[in-house]
């Protein structure tokens, strides 16, 4: 009788899977159209003069946030300048040649050496000796946190101490309360990987998302403490109920965030790409596939090669798995894509 009823299991779950299966795919990009860290159109033009050495059109695209105070564009396009540097950075060379004092530089320069002291054995040291590149890029960009949230990450590299971080933490956050990568830094620093806990990642996540408003990326800080208790897993073994809840209200939380944004928006996409592995990483496979449906082509590295050898092709399973999920789970006449259960 057991092995029957596993047979007539396993039947249904074909049948719906064939029935469904094809529905389920609308909204969703072919798996050849789907990019990883796709360049929006105001950063595309930068990284194609770059590869032709003139930094000109980088220089422009950094000095126009900062002199709109626009902390969370200049975060994001630093990051992808950095990413772009690490193996080509002759347009760097020639820009800090041509403008050895240009603050825009300067931040590039630092944040580029704060990110190959990170991938070096020897981290702690280089990192010490690249704190005069942060110190002079702070100098000349008085108002910008971003310089900030480099000292921060540099804080946790060297070992400093939470008075140091503590004392850092409040010259970011006094240029910009909140800036989303500065409180990406202190939620590591926190992180019961470096210097804290689970708990003390969410205590700090849910009271950052109470004080930021409903449009600022803070609201995303709760699910990246959720996925750091995921991928913990001697965490997730003795999770109590208390942490489970908190894990799916960062998530509910999350999902409202991306409902703000419309389908296929990048500015969001790094947000709905956690998101999408935090409900899969739940049970909530039909909430998960929409989050897939609103990414749409702009896969991300983050959180996909932390967690797969190869970032688009985890993003591209985990699409497949919860489509199939969800046919697998719709009954032969209902409406694929709608409700589903929390958890495992």
């Amino acid at each position: 009788m057991v092995c029957t009823m596993a047979f007539l299991r396993a039947l249904l779950t074909t049948a719906r899977t064939l029935r469904h299966g094809p529905g389920l795919s609308t909204g969703l990009p072919a798996d050849d159209a789907v990019m990883l860290d796709a360049p929006d159109e105001r950063l595309s033009p930068a990284l194609v003069a770059a590869a032709l050495g003139d930094f000109e059109p980088a220089a422009k695209l950094l000095a126009t946030t900062r002199d709109a105070a626009d902390w969370e564009s200049r975060d994001r396009t630093l990051a992808r300048l950095v990413a772009f540097a690490r193996n080509r950075d002759g347009w760097l060379g020639g820009w800090l040649a041509a403008a050895p004092r240009d603050p825009d530089a300067l931040l590039v320069k630092a944040a580029l050496a704060v990110h190959r002291a990170w991938e070096s054995p020897a981290r702690a040291e280089l990192l010490r000796e690249v704190g005069p590149l942060i110190t002079a890029a702070s100098e000349a960009g008085p108002r910008d946190p971003v310089p900030w949230r480099l000292a921060l990450d540099h804080a946790r590299g060297t070992h400093a101490p939470h008075t140091v971080f503590e004392a850092l933490w409040e010259q970011a956050v006094r240029r910009s309360p909140h800036h989303y990568g500065s409180h990406v830094a202190a939620l590591r620093y926190l992180s019961a990987e470096w210097y804290g806990s689970h708990r003390e990642c969410f205590d700090f996540a849910e009271r950052a998302a109470e004080d930021a408003a409903g449009d600022s990326l803070v609201q995303a800080l709760p699910v990246r403490a959720a996925f750091a208790l995921l991928r913990d897993g001697e965490a997730v073994a003795r999770a109590t109920s208390v942490q489970v809840d908190r894990v799916d209200a960062a998530a509910d939380l999350a999902i409202r965030f991306s409902a703000a944004f419309p389908a296929g928006d990048p500015w969001p996409a790094e947000v709905r790409n956690l998101l999408a592995y935090v409900l899969v990483s739940r049970g909530r496979a039909a909430e998960a596939l929409e989050q897939f449906r609103l990414i749409g082509p702009y896969a991300t590295s983050f959180p996909w090669a932390s967690v797969t050898g190869e970032a688009l092709g985890g993003f591209l399973d985990a699409r497949a798995d919860v489509r199939l999920r969800v046919a697998s789970s719709t009954p032969l006449y209902g409406r694929p894509g709608h409700g589903g259960r929390r958890g495992h």
